[in-house]
């Protein structure tokens, strides 16, 4: 059993990391849990998609910031549904959290998904994105084609 002492150097540590933890535009991250939070806003209709099926989407990507409306940060891409993304769905083409999180979704669905590091770009840094950053994406599935 830890003592009192302990609780109280681990609590002063972790308020001194906590203190020194960067500048403010820094984005913050969510614990790394290995699951993806899937939030259907709306239901589509039509088949699931599956793995192997290619699926178009629309879809809007942020940096996840607690201190945000809805944890949406920093916008970092998007693709909209006059020029929207294709990939197939399974196949490692995209980020393993999009691979997990956009399985079940039909044509007309609308789904936030929030991707912890582990299953978004982990501790590399991609282009606007920080290294070791939860995601969050709005997704739209446009087509899905078996």
């Amino acid at each position: 059993m830890k003592s009192i002492l302990q609780i109280l150097a681990t609590l002063a540590c972790a308020l001194a990391l906590t203190a020194c933890g960067g500048s403010d535009d820094a984005p913050v991250t969510t614990p790394d849990l290995p699951v993806v939070s899937k939030a259907d806003l709306a239901v589509g209709t039509g088949i699931e998609a599956i793995a192997s099926d290619t699926v178009t989407v629309a879809y809007t990507g942020w940096l996840y910031d607690s201190t945000k409306t809805e944890n949406k940060g920093t916008q970092f891409d998007q693709a909209t549904a006059a020029s929207p993304f294709t990939f197939q769905l399974g196949k490692g083409a995209v980020i393993a959290g999009w691979d997990q999180g956009v399985v079940g979704m039909r044509v007309g669905g609308k789904r936030r998904l929030v991707i912890p590091p582990s299953l978004g770009y982990g501790g590399t840094a991609n282009g606007p994105i920080p290294a070791n950053s939860t995601l969050v994406f709005d997704i739209e599935v446009l087509a899905i084609k078996r």
